[in-house]
């Protein structure tokens, strides 16, 4: 799959750069070079996101005390960067604040991050992107609504396999690299959760980021500097 997945991207970068070496017609020049920088681009990422499975997979969870707030809105930040502008709105409702969990925070930014990547890429301008956040005795939950299309029933139980692709045509659109939900799922799996996906094709997904409730712990302790530095600022 990686040699596949590498090869298709590598092939056409020497293609076009064949073309480019006899090519004289400027406007011709710019529109091959713009595809050869995007299948650079796709390449990299590729390499980027198997690297990061990679990490993700051979390393253990580590002992941070992770703030669920800070995971939110990073991951929030990062689809208003993927939107571009296109006009997808994203929201973060019922995020608590002052929640802490104990895990590996890169990873979980990491996964909370591609969920709404993800709801960003497969929206249509106007659509809304929610991300919602749960918390009680049994579990800790973040889930990510979106309004876009959708995905298939008979694609459902395939979706976190690595370099799945729903849609091919739309997912080389988006830059997808078909890793993102084998990343999410493998960090779920790395803190004893699971992520849970249901969909109506047409109408949107959802994706449910669950960890056990034993991760919450009680707020770390703040030093006596931060404690002093907060009142500095309130005077």
């Amino acid at each position: 799959n990686i040699s596949h997945e590498l090869k298709t991207p590598v092939g056409a970068v020497a293609v076009l750069a064949e073309a480019l070496m006899e090519e004289t017609d400027p406007a011709v020049v710019h529109r091959l070079s713009d595809h050869l920088v995007e299948e650079a681009h796709r390449a990299v990422r590729t390499i980027d996101d198997l690297l990061k499975l990679s990490e993700i997979e051979s390393t253990s969870v580590g002992d941070e005390i992770v703030e669920l707030g800070v995971v939110v809105q990073s991951a929030v930040a990062r689809g208003r960067v993927v939107d571009g502008g296109r006009g997808v709105e994203i929201t973060s409702l019922d995020v608590p604040g002052g929640v802490w969990l104990r895990g590996d925070e890169r990873q979980l930014t990491s996964a909370v991050g591609n969920l709404v990547e993800n709801a960003v890429k497969y929206s249509h301008a106007g659509d809304v992107v929610q991300v919602r956040t749960r918390v009680d005795e049994t579990a800790v939950e973040v889930m990510v609504a979106d309004q876009g299309i959708g995905i298939p029933t008979r694609d459902l139980d395939r979706v976190f396999e690595r370099f799945y692709r729903v849609d091919r045509a739309r997912s080389r659109e988006t830059g997808g690299t078909g890793l993102g939900l084998s990343i999410v799922r493998r960090v779920a799996a790395n803190h004893g959760g699971e992520v849970l996906v249901s969909s109506q094709e047409g109408e949107g997904s959802t994706f449910v980021l669950r960890l056990p409730a034993s991760l919450v712990v009680p707020p770390p302790e703040r030093s006596l500097i931060d404690l002093h530095e907060e009142q500095q600022r309130r005077e």
